[in-house]
Formats: C-alpha cells, structure tokens, sequence
C-alpha cells in the first residue's frame, strides 16, 4: 500500500500478515488482536510521538533490568494484573478444585529436598513466629494424591525473599516436600509478613504513574505437582494480613486465604496453619476418563 493514512494503516498492518513468511492460524489471531487493539489504544490516548520515544525507552530499561533475581517483565505484568488474569484463563476451576494465583517474580528452581515435617528456616529472626504447615491433597472425588511434590518458598520477617538479601543463607525458608501415602504433607516455616514489591527502576515508576501502593499480604508460595494431574501455583494468604483487600498484583482469592492458629500448649512452633488442596486431572487424564 503506497498511500497510508489514518483510515487505512490497521488494514495494512493485519493485511501484510502472512504475505512474505508463513504463519499458523493462532499467530494470525495474535497478530490481528494485537495490532487492532494497540492502534487502537494510540488513537484512544492521542498518543504523541514524544510518549512513544519515552515508552520505547522504559521497555528498553526494563529489558535491561532483567536477570535471574529480577524478571522486570513478570513484575509489570504483575503490576498491571496481567499475569492473573491470564492465569485465571489458563488454570480454569470446576467443583472442589484448588484456585491457582500467579508464580510472581522470585521462584527459584530446584530447593533443597526435605523430608516431611522438616523446617525450611537456616537464619532466625527477632520477631519471627514459627507455624507448622500441614494439610492433605486430594483429587476431585477426595481420594488421597500420594507421592505429590510440594515446592514452597516465602520471604522472610524482614520482607525480603533470600535471593534478594545476602545476608540469608542459600535457600532459605524454600523447600520441596512429598506427601505421605494418605496424601498428608507437613513443614515448619516462618509466618510471612507483607511486603512491597521492588519500588525502584521501572517497576516502581509504573505504580507511580498508576498512583498505586506497592503492598503485599503475608503468603506462602506452593507448587504442587503429580503426574497426572495439572500442576498447581498457588498462594495461601495469612487471613490477618494486612493489604488482603488492595494487594499489590491483585492476586489475593477468597478461597486462598488461611488462618494462622495459636499452636496447641507444648508444641515446637508458635503457630498452626491447616490447609488442604484439591487437585485438577491433567487434560490427557481427564480425556482419556471420559472416553
């Protein structure tokens, strides 16, 4: 098209799709979605080639921010409630199923194996309340799953997660565990307090220009895994915490929220928390169950 305009420069962009490369039918609806609704948003806003040079330049500082302790993009996303909301299209619930919520920016992979009911503390800290964490996974019909991985990581009192503070011991308060043959799990963690995610660079000048905090409710991180079943990403939420209602990443879900008991007199921690999770059939299992 030699003479594009304002009419016309959409059409070009969807027309050329495919043209010189090929393309499959879902990079077509990606494209079509994504230049539609991108054009459109410019001529939404009325946006100024000035506004496009300084936005060019906040995804290429973001870019350049992104590391194995950092992922800028994930955080936006986060920011922007991006990452549940494709998390709520992606993990879809029926029945008892468990809801998932989004993995967030400072997973790590490969923990340290423990056996159940081992605590995931290396450092202490002044005011810190120990809880033992149990609870049993099941799947739908309420059968125990046995043999399912737990992967479990939180910050510590002071607000930081140990890959983002060297002064915590490699790992700490992160740990995999398996469930018994009554599909029982069990560990000792610290009781998670709220926290600000990073507030600097890039992400912080978003929630800046957005006007929003940068809060989080105390929560435990799981991912709970089983051949045969989908994987689960979640967090439990302290039902005390503070931010349950405003969180930052807009992540919190009435169902996933816990409460953190006084532990029984004698006991080896200061607190209870009881949670039990219910499973989804991966897809291949649920096909092959319903043929």
């Amino acid at each position: 098209m030699r003479n594009v305009t304002l009419d016309t420069v959409t059409d070009a962009v969807i027309g050329s799709l495919g043209k010189f490369g090929e393309i499959d039918d879902r990079q077509r609806e990606i494209m079509t979605s994504l230049v539609t609704h991108l054009h459109g948003f410019v001529r939404d806003v009325n946006l100024t080639h000035a506004e496009f040079l300084a936005a060019c330049d906040y995804l290429a500082r973001a870019g350049q921010l992104t590391n194995d302790k950092r992922q800028e993009f994930i955080l936006l996303g986060d920011i922007l409630g991006v990452e549940v909301l494709v998390d709520m299209l992606s993990n879809p619930v029926s029945g008892n199923e468990s809801e998932s919520t989004v993995l967030g920016p400072f997973y790590r992979e490969n923990p340290p194996v423990l056996p159940k009911g081992a605590s995931t503390i290396q450092k202490h800290f002044d005011g810190e309340e120990t809880v033992y964490v149990e609870g049993y996974i099941r799947d739908a019909d309420g059968n125990p799953v046995a043999g399912a991985t737990i992967d479990i990581w939180e910050d510590a009192p002071n607000g930081l997660y140990e890959n983002h503070d060297p002064d915590q011991p490699d790992f700490n308060l992160r740990g995999r565990f398996e469930t018994d043959e009554n599909g029982h799990y069990a560990l000792i963690a610290l009781r998670p307090v709220p926290y600000p995610i990073p507030e600097d660079e890039t992400a912080g000048e978003l929630l800046h220009y957005m006007g929003h905090h940068p809060n989080r409710p105390g929560h435990l991180h799981f991912i709970i895994s089983k051949d045969g079943y989908r994987p689960l990403i979640t967090q439990i939420y302290d039902a005390d915490s503070d931010w349950l209602d405003n969180d930052s990443v807009f992540a919190v879900k009435e169902s996933l929220i816990g409460k953190f008991e006084p532990a029984p007199a004698g006991s080896d921690t200061d607190l209870v928390l009881r949670f039990d999770f219910v499973l989804s059939e991966a897809q291949a299992a649920r096909m092959q169950a319903a043929e």
